[in-house]
């Protein structure tokens, strides 16, 4: 993967775009905690990257996170303590806190974060220092366990949650609202443990692992619908939406289960 830019701009969303306002406004918000990293860290500062949706032209201000990634060269007490003060500032506007890893724990953390890390290596800009992620080996053998686990674990979170406001057909679509990055995201993981190459948008992610994993696209595409305000609420029934997501999203799970269910080992 060619480096990326470091700096804190062109994310690719002119400015006279629709929501080009906004997204100058992050941009602002984002250079400025660049600006307080650098100057509280020193050199202890390696990389700042910016991660997820907010790092490709699928930004949306609404739904999207500024993930931000910080590699430094030391992670003991008296480095951390200088960097809280930028950190309880940008947690203050409303973001994640930054992540902080040194080089070595993200090469020792592949195998148990290949789902994030592979997720970052796809879709990440770098802000400021090198870009660290590029070159970085994920295992392939424990991204493919991950895959299932998590299709498996958000499963059942999502039906907990569903129970927790079945008659509140309002709460039923903001789950869905709130579940659906995440689902997509498996998605295209699912795609590339089998073997594909996923496509870059969440809707074609989401047409290419129906046909693969034999689940109904259709109430992903409502919920994407009414979250870029191309539906309104009161035009859909959540519940029967509902029932179409949910069972799209255990014919997948339970689809990914079985085309990477590892075969027993033989009795010898």
């Amino acid at each position: 993967m060619k480096r990326q830019s470091a700096n804190a701009h062109g994310n690719g969303v002119a400015a006279d775009h629709p929501k080009g306002a906004i997204i100058m406004r992050e941009e602002q918000v984002l250079t400025e905690l660049v600006a307080r990293l650098k100057k509280a860290a020193e050199s202890n500062l390696r990389s700042v990257i910016l991660y997820g949706s907010a790092a490709t032209e699928e930004f949306h201000p609404d739904h999207s996170d500024l993930n931000v990634l910080c590699i430094v060269r030391d992670q003991g007490r008296a480095a951390l303590s200088k960097l809280s003060a930028a950190s309880i500032w940008w947690a203050r506007k409303g973001h994640p806190a930054p992540l902080f890893f040194t080089l070595n724990e993200l090469d020792h953390s592949a195998d148990i974060f290949a789902i994030e890390l592979l997720d970052i290596q796809a879709a990440r800009r770098v802000l400021y220092g090198e870009d660290l992620i590029a070159t970085l080996e994920v295992p392939t053998d424990r991204h493919r366990m991950q895959v299932e686990r998590e299709l498996r674990n958000n499963t059942l979170r999502l039906r907990q949650h569903y129970l927790l406001c079945a008659a509140d057909s309002r709460k039923t679509l903001q789950l869905m609202l709130s579940s659906i990055s995440t689902f997509v995201a498996l998605f295209r993981h699912a795609l590339l443990a089998l073997g594909e190459v996923p496509p870059s948008t969440k809707r074609a992610i989401i047409d290419r692992a129906g046909s693969v994993l034999e689940f109904e696209a259709a109430p992903f595409h409502t919920v994407l619908d009414i979250r870029e305000k191309r539906k309104r609420e009161r035009e859909v029934d959540a519940q029967a939406a509902f029932e179409q997501y949910l069972d799209a999203v255990v014919k997948a799970t339970e689809e990914v289960d079985r085309r990477l269910a590892v075969p027993p080992a033989k009795k010898s």
